[in-house]
């Protein structure tokens, strides 16, 4: 291989490897396509790619790649017979196999995969989600395609991020150095509050309760008075009574 072309996917794998966490051994996930490109190129993938990377990488596929490959027949016999020398990973999709091309995506969501594949949709749609690493034949070599504007606009982004927070932290130390930043006040405990007082307002009885009194101080002032009152005798009255 030209030195130009391993700079390129050196240069490639770095950049995946510090912004995306990609690890040796990389893990390659082929599917059908390419490996029907690379016997109509007749070259041998595990030799080609190796030789591309040289660094540690291990080949993948998984079920459901394999059974759309034979469920499409004739055709991809050769691809086929390819694909299924490769380790099948776990997808999760076993028993309910789906398209390729939708395990693939499902795959590369939580997994550093670099995927092999000269499927032209699904290079588009991979290439919209930052972190997304693809490899395709041309003619018969292997090329590690650049990052996406979408990979690149992530790590851009995040890099602006860390440089604000250093900055802010820079400028508060200056700040603390100089004197200029505020001391932080203590803060004071919070008294227990106690039940309040009831507030004598609210205690005031009601005005019915006032009346009742009063009248019934009335009622018993007039008995009063009515036992009290003596009722005088005339004495012609007393006289005719004494007679009897």
């Amino acid at each position: 291989m030209k030195i130009s072309r391993f700079k390129k996917s050196h240069k490639t794998l770095v950049f995946f490897a510090s912004n995306f966490d990609y690890r040796e051994p990389y893990q390659v996930l082929i599917d059908a396509t390419f490996c029907q490109a690379a016997l109509q190129q007749k070259i041998g993938i595990d030799e080609q790619i190796k030789k591309y990377f040289q660094c540690g990488v291990k080949l993948l596929t998984t079920q459901c790649v394999i059974l759309e490959s034979e469920s499409l027949g004739a055709p991809l016999t050769g691809a086929t017979s390819i694909v299924k020398r490769f380790h099948v990973h776990k997808c999760g999709h076993e028993g309910k196999p789906v398209p390729a091309s939708e395990c693939i995506k499902s795959m590369t969501k939580d997994n550093r995969y670099v995927v092999a594949s000269q499927d032209r949709l699904l290079q588009e749609s991979l290439r919209r989600i930052p972190g997304r690493c693809l490899l395709y034949l041309h003619k018969a070599t292997p090329v590690l395609e650049a990052p996406s504007k979408a990979s690149k606009k992530w790590v851009q982004r995040r890099a602006k991020n860390l440089m604000l927070g250093k900055q802010v932290e820079k400028i508060d130390y200056m700040k603390e150095k100089q004197g200029l930043k505020p001391a932080e006040t203590a803060v004071k405990p919070k008294k227990h509050k106690g039940p309040k007082n009831p507030n004598p307002l609210s205690c005031k009885k009601s005005k019915k309760d006032k009346a009742k009194p009063q009248l019934k101080g009335v009622e018993q002032t007039a008995i009063t008075k009515a036992k009290r009152k003596r009722v005088k005798i005339p004495a012609h009255v007393k006289a005719a009574l004494g007679k009897d």
